[in-house]
């Protein structure tokens, strides 16, 4: 599988940024589903652009290293905000979500871009 890496590592990237595109849309425009409760504005208006702007920059590739680690400091502050005051583990929290987020957009700043993005195409330009 050692061969793959490259092409694994790129769909992981993209899809984590899809998904997290999604939840900016949720939280500006009520799309593909409204918010489940009323969120405070700072959460809409901080976040929600956020979201959407850093996932699609991530899933495209641009800018990935700063945009990730905005956005896995973003999770962080969610996770501790929202979550870690209710209960110590994720798992009683409902904050799992946003500690996967978090993680893997620190895993995403560092490691780069890779193959199949923007950033990656700017690199190859300056070889």
């Amino acid at each position: 599988m050692n061969v793959l890496q490259p092409q694994a590592y790129a769909l992981m990237r993209i899809i984590v940024g899809l998904l997290f595109l999604w939840h900016g849309t949720q939280k500006l425009f009520g799309f593909p589903t409204s918010m489940p409760m009323e969120a405070p504005d700072f959460v809409v208006y901080i976040a929600g652009p956020i979201e959407l702007f850093g996932g699609f920059l991530v899933m495209i590739g641009l800018f990935t290293r700063w945009t990730a680690f905005l956005c896995s400091g973003l999770m962080a502050a969610a996770y501790w905000m929202a979550h870690g005051t209710k209960a110590l583990f994720p798992l009683e929290n409902g904050g799992e979500l946003a500690a996967l987020y978090c993680f893997v957009f620190l895993l995403i700043s560092a490691q780069g871009a890779g193959i199949w993005s923007v950033d990656g195409l700017k690199e190859s330009e300056e070889d």
